[in-house]
């Protein structure tokens, strides 16, 4: 067999392997399925409070404020802006990769061989006879090396569109971090009125049953009542006198809450405490369900994650192809530095390389096989995220609706048992009534003016809730 056609033979079996190695295994892909219901619950109103801005959703001054601080100086919030700036460099250097590279570089070496090598002995021989050749003994470069991997299979542009949508999605994450801050900022805000005015309710009830202890003492002076009624009396004074303690705990472990988010130390929180059974929200429709793909910052978050993992896996599919790289250099070396700058002194390279995978290929398909399973499990996430905002809007919807009956029903117990107070307390001094029915009736006109104060907070927060819900408050 001759020699071109060993060649020959050799060169056609070296492009079939590398045809061969070039094959991508098959995988098995999964598309998202966005499909929403058409409406939630009764509404089909395209109308959505999230479209508002925090700052015109919010019609307390002094909450707005405290919300304005917060996206100021929250820790939480500036460490998330910290890690957006370190996406934002990650596309810097995915784009740098395939870019050209030029390097610049000099050296210098200066040797000094033993007398007795061969080296040496020549170095000798140059010092006795210098016109034999130069004196100087050493290695100097100034070069210019330039590389460039063709990005053939897109490999490299696949990886930096991979980080932009890393980095969009943690802009997504720092806008879901907002929206949570605004709430939870909103709702202890909320819940700080609402011990405000538990504990004037507090405070008013101590009044009352400070009167109604002090007509029995009275009514006991005149042998009308016994020492076993003065003593209940008293007993239920004491009880009610102990709840505002609590009560001011809970309102410093809220003001420091709401401080904590804020960013800064302990100190008093300005709010408005008067109306707060009359304080409402305008407007409050969901729109959609379709209108959360666009308004929830964690549902674009999930999608956006999701573009990035199929970007993961078409760079990692390119792994299989030959990557093709251009080499150049062109410098000047010489061992003497006086002749470092002569035309003679000039070097230069060009070349360039394919390099294709050939055997051993697990890593490669393993790489592969990851970043298949993990495009699959990023659309599990966004189908779980649109499934998650669908539950909660629902779920806030009825606490809202739930929440606002219950309060009118609920307003109505109130103002019946708070004239039943009066009442009893007229007749035990008619002497028609017993201290045991006015005491009852005290406590339940209490227990009744707390579970509303309750109430009313819980219908605030469903509002709250459902703003966040429906993706507003990142605006």
């Amino acid at each position: 067999m001759s020699q071109k056609i060993i060649i020959k033979i050799s060169l056609l079996i070296l492009i079939s392997s590398v045809f061969h190695s070039c094959k991508v295994p098959t995988v098995i892909s999964k598309q998202e399925n966005t499909t929403v219901p058409d409406r939630f619950v009764n509404s089909s109103d395209t109308v959505n409070m999230a479209s508002h801005n925090w700052s015109t959703f919010f019609k307390d001054q002094y909450l707005i404020e405290l919300i304005d601080t917060a996206l100021q100086n929250n820790r939480e919030l500036n460490i998330t802006l910290q890690e957006l700036e370190m996406g934002n460099n990650e596309i810097k250097a995915r784009e740098g990769e395939y870019l050209p590279f030029l390097r610049l570089g000099a050296a210098t070496v200066a040797d000094r061989a033993g007398k007795y090598t061969w080296d040496g002995f020549s170095e000798e021989d140059l010092k006795d006879n210098p016109e034999r050749g130069p004196i100087y003994i050493g290695d100097f470069m100034a070069k210019a090396d330039f590389t460039w991997e063709l990005d053939a299979w897109k490999k490299l542009r696949n990886a930096k569109k991979a980080a932009v949508y890393r980095y969009l999605a943690s802009v997504e994450g720092k806008n879901f971090l907002v929206t949570n801050l605004v709430s939870e900022i909103a709702s202890s805000y909320f819940e700080l009125i609402a011990l405000d005015n538990l504990l004037g309710i507090i405070e008013r009830n101590i009044n009352i049953q400070s009167n109604a202890l002090s007509l029995v003492q009275a009514e006991k002076d005149v042998a009308k009542a016994t020492l076993l009624a003065v003593n209940r009396f008293q007993a239920q004074l004491i009880n009610t006198e102990n709840l505002q303690y609590e009560i001011r705990q809970q309102i410093i472990e809220t003001e420091n809450k709401i401080n904590l988010l804020v960013g800064r130390f302990p100190q008093h929180i300005a709010r408005d405490t008067s109306g707060f059974l009359n304080k409402d929200f305008e407007n409050i429709r969901a729109g959609v369900p379709s209108q959360l793909l666009a308004n929830r910052p964690d549902v674009k978050e999930a999608m956006l994650q999701l573009e990035a993992s199929k970007m993961d896996v078409e760079s990692t599919r390119a792994n299989f192809y030959p990557s093709i790289q251009l080499k150049a250099g062109l410098g000047l070396q010489a061992f003497n530095p006086i002749k470092i700058l002569n035309p003679e002194s000039i070097l230069y390279n060009i070349g360039g390389d394919l390099i294709a995978p050939l055997i051993n290929k697990n890593a490669i398909k393993a790489e592969y096989f990851n970043a298949n399973l993990k495009q699959i499990q990023a659309v599990y996430q966004y189908e779980q995220s649109i499934l998650n905002a669908h539950i909660e809007v629902v779920n806030q919807l009825n606490a809202f609706d739930n929440y606002s009956k219950s309060f009118k029903t609920k307003q109505k117990e109130v103002e019946i048992l708070n004239n039943s107070v009066v009442i009893s307390n007229e007749l035990f001094k008619a002497a028609r009534a017993d201290y045991i029915e006015v005491l009852l009736t005290q406590r339940e006109a209490l227990e009744s003016t707390i579970e509303l104060m309750e109430i009313k907070s819980k219908q605030l927060g469903s509002v709250i809730n459902l703003y966040k819900a429906l993706g507003g408050g990142w605006k």
